[in-house]
């Protein structure tokens, strides 16, 4: 098979696999255990991915440069896109249900994690086969705990199922998107500078949403244990899938 189209499938594949994060809203039982379960769980994918990917990611794609240098742009753009989440979250609008806000705000996050990641699987894929698969079947077990984190909070906010099956969508499909971007545009460009510095800047991203949008949201049904249930849970997951794979 032509490594370009099999690099777009594997890609593809891997960005869809959010929309099975979608089905849980199918789930019966408790809602307000269901959302401060979600929530907590989505905290805990989005800061354990942080920790134990995007950061590390970032150091070892920077690791041209000397300790220092790497340490102070690390951190440069872990700020900023701490900075970059506040201003997402105060223009998503103060007039949306904060349930509401916490999905969009989810979503956007998770698009400009997605992308990069859809160059990067792109371009491993066109390299290495073995690799590149290896890598779609561990992202794609990352986006299905990344689809709850939009599902729940925007099917309870909206109770609109259609409407919040395209979200998930479009979360999913920005990872094809990076695939197309970087076909058309990057190949010859993408730097491990330029990747080193965007995972800092998710990481900072995806750390100030789970702590000042996420956990607050949950904290509201006042259910601790479900809290703790659900972070545990969502970390837990994501470790062992970077274990394994």
């Amino acid at each position: 098979m032509n490594k370009i189209l099999s690099s777009f499938i594997l890609t593809s594949l891997a960005g869809l696999s959010t929309i099975i994060g979608y089905f849980i809203i199918f789930i019966k039982g408790d809602k307000k255990k269901l959302i401060t379960f979600s929530l907590a769980f989505a905290s805990g994918v989005m800061i354990t991915i942080s920790l134990i990917d995007l950061i590390p990611s970032s150091f070892t794609y920077l690791s041209s440069y000397n300790l220092v240098f790497r340490l102070l742009l690390m951190a440069f753009f872990f700020v900023l896109g701490v900075f970059l989440s506040f201003y997402i979250s105060i223009h998503v609008g103060n007039q949306e249900s904060s349930l509401k806000k916490v999905g969009i705000i989810s979503m956007i996050a998770i698009i400009l994690h997605n992308i990069p990641e859809g160059i990067i699987t792109f371009m491993v894929s066109g390299v290495n086969l073995n690799l590149g698969i290896k890598l779609a079947i561990a992202i794609s077990l990352h986006n299905i705990p990344e689809g709850i984190s939009i599902a729940i909070p925007l099917y309870f906010a909206t109770k609109k199922k259609f409407k919040t099956f395209i979200y998930v969508l479009i979360s999913g499909f920005s990872e094809i998107l990076g695939a197309i971007i970087c076909f058309l545009f990057l190949q010859n460009f993408v730097t491990d500078f330029l990747i080193g510095c965007i995972f800092s800047l998710i990481a900072g991203i995806m750390i100030n949403i789970s702590l000042s949008e996420l956990l607050p949201e949950a904290r509201k049904y006042k259910i601790i244990k479900e809290i703790y249930l659900g972070f545990l849970v969502g970390s837990i997951i994501m470790i062992l899938s970077h274990i394994i794979l």
